[in-house]
């Protein structure tokens, strides 16, 4: 007889799935985490339209302009796409692209972090959505998670002594584009099917018909020139390219593998890149404080996925 042959037959599909599930997590993870580090950046180029002289309603309508623009080749390539998606795909456009709306308007009205601040209390939000929509658990993992988060951002706030609560509009619209954006990502999670794609054209059109009906209903004498918007287009044109659309399609493929909850966390690099590169280019403070305070939060965002990591690798050895 010949001798037996070691036999070859895959592994059962079943037992396969944990780990192609955890991969995918992990993927989902890093794009939320490169998002929030893109978002990060966010504000130099509305500064420059600010410093253009453009007023502040009108900044957005041009910001969301080029990258409408940009992918308006897309759409119309993949029109019979956005067309099958339906109302659906098109409100959770809406939501995100009004929460994205209100954020930029935020950052042109009060201070860089404080913005930040204020939008990244949306963990809170997510978890609360994730427990009341999804059914999601809250772990005590979770909650700590929270709660050095909330820390971190404190101690960059200064530890309480200019606690985070609205002070102004653009206070105010910062935390609503941070309850927005959560239930934007509970939409996400919700229903999966919607291609990538056609969610980053929808969220830039909504927002920019957001924008400009904002922006001619409250500033229709202040809309900007040609010549006055020009000086700050290459670098609008460079984050837009280089950042804004790959960070946004990251920001809005992520969130469908992964808890509300999560995803805020994970977009807190943004107040991490957002901090830094204030004291760097705008002489905003950045000392031991601050230091601490992105220690803190890059440790909240991390807390899960390497837990999960972890688990998950304890999972194949079995």
């Amino acid at each position: 007889m010949p001798a037996e042959t070691p036999c070859t037959t895959p592994k059962d599909p079943k037992h396969q799935w944990p780990a192609v599930i955890a991969s995918l997590e992990r993927r989902a993870a890093l794009a939320c985490l490169y998002a929030g580090a893109a978002w990060g950046l966010f504000w130099i180029p509305l500064r420059a339209l600010e410093e253009a002289g453009l007023h502040g309603l009108w900044i957005t309508v041009v910001y969301f302009l080029v990258p409408t623009l940009c992918l308006a080749p897309i759409f119309l390539w993949r029109w019979q796409h956005v067309r099958r998606g339906g109302f659906d795909l098109q409100l959770t456009a809406m939501i995100s692209g009004g929460a994205l709306l209100l954020y930029a308007i935020s950052i042109v009205y009060t201070d860089v972090v404080r913005a930040m601040l204020l939008f990244y209390l949306t963990p809170i939000w997510g978890t609360l959505l994730g427990r009341i929509i999804l059914k999601e658990s809250v772990t005590p993992l979770r909650i700590v998670a929270i709660v050095l988060a909330m820390i971190g951002m404190l101690t960059i706030f200064g530890l309480g002594v200019r606690f985070p609560a609205p002070q102004n509009v653009g206070d105010w619209m910062g935390l609503a584009s941070g309850i927005l954006w959560a239930i934007a990502s509970v939409r996400l999670r919700l229903d999966g099917t919607h291609s990538t794609v056609e969610m980053t054209i929808g969220f830039f059109q909504w927002s920019l018909i957001f924008a400009g009906a904002a922006a001619l209903f409250l500033a229709p004498s202040d809309a900007p020139s040609l010549a006055q918007s020009l000086p700050a287009m290459p670098l609008l044109m460079v984050f837009v390219l280089l950042l804004i659309l790959p960070g946004t399609y990251a920001a809005l493929w992520g969130p469908k593998f992964l808890s509300p909850g999560i995803v805020g966390l994970l977009f807190m690099t943004e107040i991490v890149v957002g901090s830094i590169s204030a004291a760097w280019l705008s002489g905003e403070p950045f000392g031991l404080r601050e230091m601490l305070g992105v220690a803190l939060i890059t440790g909240a965002g991390l807390l899960e996925p390497v837990a999960g990591l972890m688990s998950a690798r304890a999972t194949a050895k079995v």
